[in-house]
């Protein structure tokens, strides 16, 4: 059952986090309020109705509807500022995360929420569909929604602090590259079996091809295992984070019928203009090392920034291959290439070891970060950051002015050999 939501839950938490979603909620909620006043009017004690009449009530709501509009513009105002700022300090692709920022959604949802609840009602007034009946209804909603413009603000001051700021992007950009990352090492097929140099095809493997032009977002192997039925098999060739043009070959079908419909098979392979960051590891590894790289750039020179780029990237390889790598295969017609290391490690660290070649203090942390992960118990993991160590190494060979810079970064990693190996010594 929960491998037919799959794709659907995967399509629902884009559009949760979707800005206009939660303002659209925020705002039908307060028009439907405004209509149920009629009938909570009927409930209301009539001591209570008597002692507040329109008059008490037209002014809460007009001063509520003016600031609650004011405060909504300049609330979206702050919002692209801060994402204008986080854009061009650490990547433009941070700006996808900070879209999907739940706290800046539900504060300006709040805001447009009470000013469309004290616009309709005033309206109401106005036209003589709410009367003195009415007044009380409309006074108790009013305060219950000042208590709760009075706590958005208090969460919007918090995150007013950190919106935008250069740890900010980091802590998304982690977080983002952890969930995907946690995804990636549980289920390197997608829930389908692997998909090896040693797997042989088929001779009568028909081609499935891309129907338009763009990224590979999702890959929903179970519903290519029900498109392969009892006979089929199906040999996925291109992975999420890929992009394809329309007609490139996605995957080779065996053990259908020549008048098998193609057509559900390609709407399993999710295909987008943009990257995003769900099943695609490698894009969150390269959202993190472009800030590192933007740090290293002439005009920002913030090696301190490149410096908690490579640690925290360098934890995420660390804890995600302590996680022990499931065997549950979902979607047993289904054959998936698994993610590969070398491209992984090279999302993360190419970059930042060609960019920060030159100075000696990012070269060293990158070494001793690179030496650590050749520890790792992913054999594949440690042999791919083995090999990127040893490019790092040469890149700071050739850029490091200093002859003794070239012996401490030398030094560096004998040490770092030395105690890794055998850490009693």
């Amino acid at each position: 059952m929960f491998d037919i939501l799959r794709k659907p839950l995967l399509l629902f938490r884009r559009y949760y986090h979707a800005l206009w979603l939660r303002v659209t909620l925020y705002a039908l909620l307060s028009l439907l309020v405004s209509l149920i006043t009629l009938v909570l009017r009927n409930y209301m004690p009539e001591e209570l109705s008597q002692r507040i009449d329109t008059e008490a009530v037209m002014p809460v709501l007009t001063i509520l509807a003016s600031s609650m509009l004011a405060v909504s513009t300049f609330t979206l105002n702050v919002m692209v500022s801060a994402h204008s700022s986080a854009a061009s300090t650490a990547t433009p692709r941070i700006h996808r995360l900070l879209l999907q920022d739940t706290t800046t959604q539900s504060v300006l949802a709040a805001f447009i929420g009470a000013f469309i609840f004290a616009l309709s009602s005033i309206i109401l007034f106005r036209t003589h569909l709410y009367g003195d009946d009415e007044a009380i209804v409309v006074m108790a909603i009013t305060i219950l929604a000042v208590v709760i413009i009075i706590v958005a603000m208090l969460r919007w001051i918090e995150h007013l602090s950190q919106l935008g700021s250069i740890d900010n992007s980091l802590a998304l950009a982690e977080q983002e590259a952890r969930r995907s990352m946690t995804t990636l090492r549980k289920e390197p097929a997608l829930g389908a079996n692997l998909l090896t140099p040693e797997t042989v095809l088929p001779e009568d493997t028909r081609p499935l091809r891309a129907p338009k032009t763009g990224y590979i977002q999702f890959v929903d192997t179970p519903a290519l295992n029900d498109c392969a039925g009892e006979t089929g098999l199906i040999y996925v060739l291109q992975r999420p984070g890929q992009f394809v043009l329309e007609g490139t070959l996605l995957a080779q079908v065996s053990g259908l019928s020549p008048e098998a419909d193609m057509g559900p098979m390609a709407r399993a392979f999710v295909i987008g203009k943009i990257r995003t960051h769900e099943v695609d590891a490698e894009f969150s590894l390269t959202t993190l090392s472009e800030i590192s790289s933007k740090a290293l750039s002439p005009g920002v020179n913030d090696p301190g920034t490149a410096i908690d780029a490579i640690t925290r990237m360098t934890a995420l390889f660390w804890d995600t291959a302590q996680i022990e790598v499931t065997q549950t295969t979902r979607a047993p017609r289904v054959f998936c290439p698994p993610p590969s290391s070398q491209a992984l490690i090279d999302a993360a660290f190419a970059a930042t070891a060609r960019d920060g070649a030159g100075q000696i203090e990012v070269t060293r942390t990158l070494r001793h970060s690179l030496l650590a992960l050749s520890e790792a118990k992913d054999a594949a993991l440690a042999e791919a950051a083995q090999d990127m160590a040893e490019r790092a190494l040469d890149y700071a060979r050739a850029a490091l002015p200093l002859e003794s810079e070239k012996a401490e970064l030398e030094s560096v990693a004998a040490q770092s050999f030395s105690t890794t190996t055998d850490p009693t010594e």
